[in-house]
């Protein structure tokens, strides 16, 4: 037995060698002075690439972006204007990144890129693919993402290069096209909670039988005029439009953005965009700006929650318990004071570890959104008083 576990672990062993010798990457050695890599191994039209080139030395390295790095296209160089030219020094064991983001329309044309450094008499490569979106992907981004990044540009040189007051445009846009989905929602929901004696008693009526309670469920939202659905609905509808701005203003100062723009802003220069509120950096995370607009999103979101709400002097929540002789029942359904109890005082907390990591104008535009949705809901609740 002892044998045959030396043989195996002389076999494992020689097989990890010869793995790594014939196998081994020797195309980026770490024992060499520098090791470059690009962050993707490919990139979409349009492309700004990105070199990550890393000193492995115990000294300071420096290279000049143009005359050390060359990029070849179909065995042709690439020419960069004069003030990409520049030298960077890389500290011992650190790593830099040299950005062609300003540069997206030196690549074009889709094929393979060839990076090139020479420094210190050695020779270091590594290439990339560019390709054209896919045809679903052209077409989300042409009707969708370029409108709307567009309409967000347009706003910000209407304000005088202000993000603040475009990305408050944009939200209070987004919530008059909601308006009407959102109304109807509301309404069922304030609906959904009034009649919840009802349901109540039919959960005690029909709890052994789980396709009549069905029945007349369906029947008792058909008669009181309620949709149950509209939320879902709704939610199909926003977060498209939600994850299309989200994805707008995270690459707002992005370049290759450049190539989404109409004529009529072709000339505007994103460098121009002022991303300040005040101290509040919008395109930032920082845990101070985190905790203070936090405060302001639980109280309006708790507000919102509760004006959503209907008070019922209601009996106590419905257990439903399988009994001996019973061969069939209706499971335990969700209690909606209990959903109410948790949207009223566990949001605000879910929202606030949700939106941790996410960029300060995320909490501006739910700041936004959420006291547009209070006004809303103040108008629905005095006309559905009756």
């Amino acid at each position: 037995m002892k044998d045959k576990i030396l043989n195996f672990l002389i076999i494992f062993f020689l097989t990890i060698l010869l793995v790594n010798v014939f196998f081994k990457d020797n195309s980026q050695n770490s024992n060499w002075t520098l090791t470059f890599n690009l962050e993707k191994k490919s990139y979409t039209i349009p492309a700004s690439p990105v070199i990550v080139v890393s000193n492995n030395t115990q000294t300071d390295v420096k290279i000049n972006t143009c005359k050390d790095i060359n990029i070849n296209f179909s065995w042709e160089k690439l020419s960069f204007p004069n003030d990409f030219c520049k030298d960077i020094e890389i500290k011992a064991n650190t790593k830099e990144k040299i950005n062609y983001n300003k540069y997206y329309d030196k690549f074009w044309n889709t094929w393979v890129y060839n990076f090139i450094i020479k420094y210190d008499n050695k020779e270091y490569i590594t290439q990339t693919e560019i390709k054209n979106k896919w045809i679903i992907s052209k077409i989300f981004v042409w009707l969708i993402y370029a409108p709307l990044y567009n309409l967000t540009i347009f706003f910000v040189e209407f304000f005088n290069n202000s993000l603040w007051w475009s990305i408050i445009t944009i939200t209070l846009i987004i919530r008059l096209f909601l308006l009407y989905p959102q109304h109807k929602m509301m309404v069922s929901q304030r609906k959904l909670n009034a009649i919840q004696p009802k349901i109540k008693a039919l959960q005690e009526k029909f709890k052994w039988n789980s396709q009549m309670l069905w029945v007349e469920m369906m029947k008792l939202y058909k008669d009181e005029n309620i949709n149950p659905f509209w939320s879902c609905w709704l939610l199909l509808i926003q977060m498209p439009i939600l994850l299309v701005i989200y994805r707008i203003f995270i690459s707002i100062k992005d370049y290759s953005n450049t190539y989404y723009l109409y004529k009529w802003l072709s000339t505007f220069n994103l460098d121009w965009i002022w991303h300040y509120f005040f101290w509040i950096d919008l395109l930032w995370v920082w845990w101070i700006t985190w905790i203070c607009l936090w405060i302001f999103i639980a109280v309006i979101q708790f507000l919102q929650v509760k004006l959503s709400l209907v008070k019922n002097n209601t009996n106590k929540p419905v257990m439903l318990e399988k009994k001996k002789d019973a061969k069939d029942y209706q499971s335990l359904m969700p209690d909606q004071d209990v959903l109410n109890k948790f949207m009223l005082y566990w949001l605000p907390w879910m929202v606030w570890v949700f939106t941790y990591s996410l960029l300060a104008w995320v909490w501006v535009y739910w700041w936004i959104s959420t006291t547009f949705t209070i006004i809303q809901q103040l108008i629905v609740n005095k006309k559905t008083e009756k």
